[in-house]
C-alpha cells in the first residue's frame, strides 16, 4: 500500500499524462505547459533515461536527402513529401532558435549525399523549384564534386550538398529539453512500466507496478516503436539502426553529415572520429525488431562501407557499437492523432524525430487543447 503522501504527490492526479520521455514526449510536454501553464503534465518513462531513438540515433540534424525526396515523392506523392519536409525544416529552425547551438553542440556543416549514378541528377532542378518556398533558398541541393577528394572518399561518383543540414548531439539536446520541462513544472516518473490503461467517462487511468494507478483528463502516447501494445490498430514497423563509431584518426578530412542509397545509410564526423549507421536494407527481416543489439552480419558489412568508402587506405580502430529503434510504415508520414475521447498518439517518426519532434509537439497541444 502506498502512503498518504505519495498518493498526494507522485501518485496524484494530472491534467495530462504522457508516456515516453524521448524528443516527441518532451517536445509535447513543454509545448502543452508553454500554451496552458495551468495544466498539470506528468511523462512515465519505463527506462532510468529516453531510451530507444532518441539517445541512440546518429545526431543528424537534416530533412531529406534529395534521393530520399526524389522516392518519397514517387511513393506518397508531392503533397505528402513537402508537407512532410517542410515540417522537418521548420523542427531543425525551432531547435536552433530554442537553444544555443554550443550548448548542442550544433554545427551547419551541410549535409552530403553519395551517388553511384546521375540517375537522380535530372531531378534536381525539379526538387530544388519545389522546396525554394520551405527553405528560402533557389538551390538546396546542388553538385559539389570538389568535395569528393577534399573528404577523402572512395568509390563516390557524385556527391551532392545541401547547405542547410548539420549535427548536433542528441544526449545534451534530450538534456536541455529535460531542464527545459523542469523548469516549466513539468514532472517525471522514470523506472516506470504502463502495464495498462483504462479510459472512463470523467477521466483515464493509467495502471502502473505494485498496483499503483495515476488518473488523468488526457493521455498521449509518445511511445515511438514501443507503441505496438497500446496502439494495435496503427501499422507500426520497428526498424534498427545499428551504428559504429571509431577512435579518433588522425588528420580526418571528413566534416558533416552523409546520406547514401535513399538515407539507408548515413555517416558523419563526430569530432575526429567516424560515426557510420544503417544498412538495415540489406537484412530488412532481422531489423524488424524492438531488441537493441547489434548483429555480426551488418556490424561486419558497416566496418567493410567504412574501410572501402569513407576511410580507405586507413587503419582504424571501433571504439563503440550501439543500436537505436526508429518505427516505420508504408509511407513516412508520422501518426498524430486523437484516437479516443481522451487518447492520443504522436508515433511513428521513421527516422526523423530530431526534426519532427518539435513541430509534433505543437501540433498535438493544439490538438490536446484546442478544441476545449
Amino acid at each position: 500500500m502506498n502512503s498518504i503522501w505519495e498518493l498526494e504527490t507522485f501518485y496524484r492526479n494530472r491534467n495530462v499524462i504522457i508516456i515516453g520521455s524521448g524528443f516527441t514526449g518532451l517536445w509535447t510536454a513543454i509545448s502543452i505547459k508553454e500554451k496552458y501553464p495551468e495544466k498539470s503534465v506528468l511523462i512515465i518513462e519505463r527506462n532510468s533515461i529516453p531510451l530507444g531513438a532518441s539517445t541512440r540515433n546518429a545526431g543528424f540534424a537534416c530533412f531529406g536527402s534529395l534521393t530520399e525526396v526524389i522516392a518519397d515523392s514517387q511513393k506518397m506523392g508531392w503533397d505528402k513529401t513537402l508537407e512532410l519536409v517542410e515540417m522537418r525544416f521548420r523542427g531543425l529552425q525551432k531547435i536552433q532558435n530554442y537553444f544555443h547551438r554550443s550548448d548542442i553542440d550544433f554545427e551547419l556543416s551541410g549535409g552530403f549525399e553519395i551517388l553511384d549514378s546521375d540517375h537522380s541528377l535530372g531531378m534536381m532542378d525539379e526538387v530544388n523549384e519545389k522546396l525554394k518556398s520551405i527553405t528560402g533558398i533557389p538551390e538546396t541541393y546542388f553538385l559539389n564534386q570538389n568535395k569528393i577528394k577534399e573528404f577523402g572518399l572512395n568509390k563516390c561518383d557524385f556527391l551532392i550538398e545541401n547547405p542547410c543540414e548539420g549535427s548536433l548531439h542528441s544526449g545534451k539536446l534530450l538534456q536541455k529539453l529535460l531542464e527545459k520541462s523542469q523548469e516549466l513544472k513539468i514532472e517525471f516518473l522514470f523506472g516506470m512500466e504502463v502495464k495498462s490503461v483504462v479510459e472512463h467517462d470523467n477521466d483515464i487511468e493509467v495502471h502502473l507496478p505494485k498496483g499503483v494507478s495515476i488518473k488523468g483528463e488526457k493521455l498521449i502516447y509518445c511511445t515511438n516503436a514501443f507503441s505496438t501494445e497500446f496502439l494495435k490498430e496503427e501499422e507500426i514497423i520497428p526498424a534498427r539502426g545499428q551504428i559504429i563509431l571509431t577512435e579518433p584518426i588522425e588528420g580526418l578530412r571528413l566534416k558533416g553529415t552523409f546520406h547514401y542509397e535513399e538515407g539507408f545509410y548515413y555517416f558523419r564526423n563526430v569530432g575526429n572520429r567516424v560515426l557510420l549507421g544503417g544498412g538495415r536494407n540489406k537484412d530488412f527481416k532481422t531489423e524488424e525488431t524492438t531488441l537493441l543489439a547489434t548483429t555480426g552480419f551488418l556490424q561486419n558489412h558497416l566496418e567493410k562501407f567504412l574501410k572501402e568508402i569513407i576511410l580507405p587506405d586507413q587503419d582504424f580502430i571501433i571504439a563503440l557499437r550501439w543500436s537505436g529503434i526508429m518505427a516505420m510504415g508504408a509511407e513516412k508520414t508520422p501518426i498524430v492523432k486523437k484516437i479516443s475521447t481522451r487518447q492520443f498518439c504522436a508515433v511513428r517518426l521513421s527516422g526523423m524525430g530530431v526534426a519532427l519532434a518539435p513541430e509534433i509537439g505543437e501540433v498535438m497541444s493544439s490538438m490536446v487543447y484546442g478544441q476545449d
